[in-house]
């Protein structure tokens, strides 16, 4: 983490339950707020809800860029078996130039199990998924060179494919999540900027961190911002009900949660992606922003070794 700089605050808000109005608000209001970026899901039904309305991941990224001027977009994450990595990448960089680069690229290689057969989907086993997502990271670096691509692959093949516009910067920024040591990490270590601990993998933090490469370090959250100290054993009680088997849950008072990320910012995480127990309200953005955000940038704690 660069002297003098803080860590990113990302609002983690999957695009269900709730009109593009209502996406849109929340995303401006993360920015008044002071967050950095905002990520969103990539399903085709939330998970554990198939009947809850949800939008496109691509599209809802495009919403929010065009309604922003600041905030990252990005997913958590993008799914590789959902489309054609030449799809993909004209997505990206159409993304790429609406937002003015703001756009970065979480993906990953698994989805929610029986999500691909229900909608028609190749299913393969875990280790051909994540060769196919190590290919389609090789395409997408070759597309954005702008120059004609012939590519032999296991998945893809690409004769004379040639992308215009490329990215404003030459190349999009790639986020991969995961906590798997055998296929995951090395994709982290090859080819992420940012590697994205989940909370399920929090007690394997020091052992995987050592695998992810150069990759900066982000974690994800859900949070339980309580009022006061009288509110915190109801909203703890909200947010474990809601996210409890998530792993990495944060909850308190303004105080409490600074110090909690602070914690973690010392340990070297410099991104937090975050789910607020109310799903994002303005009102909530707003005091995250005023009362912890300022809270855990002035911490200014030396990186430690590893995540007690």
């Amino acid at each position: 983490m660069a002297a003098g700089a803080g860590p990113e605050f990302w609002l983690y808000l999957p695009q269900m339950r709730m009109s593009f109005g209502t996406i849109t608000e929340r995303a401006r209001a993360a920015e008044q707020a002071g967050f950095d970026g905002i990520a969103l899901m990539d399903h085709f039904a939330p998970p554990g809800l198939p009947s809850a309305e949800s939008f496109d991941a691509m599209t809802t990224a495009a919403a929010i860029a065009a309604r922003t001027d600041q905030l990252k977009v990005g997913h958590l994450v993008l799914c590789s078996a959902f489309r054609h990595p030449s799809v993909l990448a004209k997505e990206m960089v159409s993304l790429d130039h609406l937002s003015g680069g703001r756009f970065e690229l979480g993906i990953g290689w698994g989805s929610v199990p029986g999500e691909l057969s229900r909608f028609g989907l190749p299913v393969e086993d875990a280790a051909r998924r994540s060769a196919r997502l190590e290919e389609y990271l090789r395409v997408f670096a070759a597309l954005f060179t702008g120059q004609p691509v012939d590519f032999d692959g296991e998945f893809v093949t690409l004769r004379g494919a040639q992308l215009s516009p490329v990215p404003l910067a030459g190349r999009i920024p790639v986020v991969i999540g995961g906590g798997g040591a055998r296929l995951t990490m090395p994709l982290v270590a090859r080819y992420a900027d940012w590697w994205n601990c989940p909370g399920y993998a929090f007690d394997r933090f020091d052992e995987l961190r050592k695998l992810a490469g150069s990759a900066r370090i982000s974690t994800q959250h859900p949070v339980g911002l309580a009022g006061t100290a009288a509110d915190v054993p109801a909203v703890t009680a909200l947010t474990q009900r809601r996210f409890g088997g998530w792993g990495g849950l944060i909850a308190g008072t303004a105080a409490d949660v600074a110090d909690a990320l602070a914690d973690l910012q010392a340990r070297g995480v410099e991104r937090f992606y975050l789910q607020f127990s109310d799903f994002g309200h303005p009102g909530t953005l707003a005091r995250f922003g005023a009362q912890v955000i300022p809270r855990v940038r002035a911490a200014a704690r030396p990186a430690g070794a590893g995540m007690r």
